[in-house]
């Protein structure tokens, strides 16, 4: 079990789970949440952000596809306190969330990196393989994603330079989003980059 940090909150993470990294992070910085705001956290991972997010919101339900994810993130909950206001299911993507539920806020920290298959990964490497060009899941949650929020509801997405992010603010744009740039950073072989996207 590792120990990851974010401020003053501490966070386990058991081997299974994706373990918080300069996205999380940079999405964990430019994560603004009003005291009323029903947030979704989609592949929560150890819950970092669900969690942040649950100790503002008035709600949070937190998601990831990984069993192992679930299980932290719910630890994790409880460890911050927040165990009254933070729901964790299991879910691919939206699969799991009602079809009535709407939300002011959706955080999504995707599977971003190219890679020739999906299949027969475990899961650490699922947490972040999104296909052939990166956007597999990045265009599914595009899709599902609009018809969860409020009117006036945001979503936060991060991805790398590695899976076109020029490609995510054009397809939200013509899903009648406002899209801006929020956060850059570079690393190493890549720029991570946190899209602001409001209905």
């Amino acid at each position: 079990m590792k120990k990851a940090f974010f401020n003053e909150y501490a966070f386990h993470v058991s081997k299974d789970v994706y373990e918080p990294a300069e996205d999380t992070f940079l999405l964990a910085e430019n994560l603004v949440v009003d005291k009323n705001d029903v947030v979704l956290d989609v592949g929560t991972g150890c819950g970092i952000l669900g969690i942040l997010a649950a100790k503002k919101a008035r709600r949070v339900i937190a998601v990831d596809v990984n069993p192992h994810a679930v299980r932290c993130a719910k630890m994790n909950a409880k460890l911050n306190g927040v165990t009254e206001k933070m729901e964790t299911l299991q879910s691919d993507l939206l699969k799991a969330i009602k079809k009535n539920e709407k939300f002011d806020l959706i955080i999504f920290n995707a599977p971003y990196l190219p890679s020739e298959t999906m299949e027969e990964k475990n899961w650490i490497e699922r947490a972040w393989i999104g296909g052939p060009t990166g956007r597999q899941l990045i265009d599914q949650f595009i899709l599902q994603a609009p018809s969860y929020l409020m009117k006036g509801g945001r979503i936060l997405l991060v991805q790398s330079t590695l899976s076109d992010v020029e490609k995510t603010v054009q397809k939200l744009g013509e899903r009648r989003f406002c899209v801006r740039v929020l956060a850059k950073e570079k690393v190493a072989f890549e720029t991570i980059v946190v899209i602001e996207a409001t209905l």
